[in-house]
């Protein structure tokens, strides 16, 4: 099993006809990935080697019956193509774009939660999600990730390509890759996709990466300590980032104690998480509590 994509995903991009959207859909197509068609108003009827190209979500859900939209267009037209995929009816939503703002995302964030219930969003600002050996959506290299049972569940895209590479050098491998993006309003929270790691057979071991700012680490410790029963590491980006300035994301930021490396990694350890000050050292503590138990790696 893996969570969220997987072979049965049908997947249709909205960006389809930009330069990054069309690489990325492509790239997506050849790992096999089933990409049923593209949303860019005004080209409806023309096509991306051989993918079609609809003009709204509405015409392109009732002729290619997608279960999952990709959103690669600019920040500005980005909240609107969202909340048009998902009163198309679409069932879950990764939104690569970058940069959209604060109060479109909470606009949008509301929006689904209260008026679509049955579609997931994912995103914004996220590198997509990976199922090794099944399905890639979005820009994760999935050259670097083997299919077994470990899931990953991460705010920083190349801090978990560096995570993801090194357990696969060790001989294992994952279920499922997911970026929850770092702006201030995800789409998803660490404990929405804990849940779904928690409930799915394939996945043995969860590694998930944080950063600095916001709250989302030490909620997940709560939850991880009340309803997660598989073992989990972690790993907090930003233990030398000096207070009140921003790093890297646009949710990455402290003020005082709160939000820092050190007060996430200390509520994870209080809940039994392992928290490793590096990449690598996460990834050798993953491979360590794997080869640790009784289960052969998921090839």
């Amino acid at each position: 099993m893996s969570i969220l994509i997987d072979r049965e995903t049908r997947l249709l991009v909205a960006g389809i006809t930009g330069k990054e959207g069309s690489f990325h859909t492509l790239n997506n197509r050849r790992y096999g990935t089933n990409v049923v068609g593209g949303v860019t108003p005004g080209k409806g009827g023309q096509d991306v080697e051989g993918i079609p190209v609809f003009d709204s979500f509405a015409d392109a859900v009732a002729q290619t019956r997608p279960n999952t939209a990709m959103i690669f267009v600019p920040p500005r037209f980005a909240a609107d193509s969202i909340l048009e995929a998902a009163a198309a009816g679409v069932e879950l939503i990764i939104t690569i774009t970058e940069g959209i703002p604060a109060h479109d995302e909470l606009k949008v964030y509301n929006t689904v939660r209260r008026d679509h219930p049955g579609t997931r969003l994912i995103g914004p600002n996220c590198p997509g999600i990976l199922s090794p050996g099944k399905a890639n959506v979005g820009i994760i290299p999935a050259s670097f990730f083997s299919e077994g049972n470990v899931g990953v569940v991460s705010r920083s895209g190349t801090l978990t390509y560096q995570i993801g590479n090194e357990i696969a050098q060790a001989g294992f491998g994952c279920s499922t890759i997911v970026g929850i993006g770092g702006d201030p309003v995800p789409g998803s929270s660490f404990v929405d996709v804990l849940e779904l790691f928690e409930d799915d057979e394939q996945t043995e071991l969860i590694v998930l990466s944080g950063e600095i700012g916001g709250s989302a680490e030490e909620e997940a410790a709560e939850y991880i300590a009340e309803h997660v029963s598989k073992p989990v590491v972690a790993y907090i980006a930003g233990f030398t980032a000096p207070p009140g300035k921003q790093m890297g994301h646009a949710g990455a930021i402290v003020s005082g104690s709160a939000g820092t490396a050190a007060a996430k990694a200390q509520a994870l350890e209080a809940k039994g998480v392992r928290v490793g000050r590096t990449p690598t050292e996460v990834a050798e503590l993953a491979v360590q509590m794997l080869g640790e138990s009784s289960s052969a790696p998921v090839r």
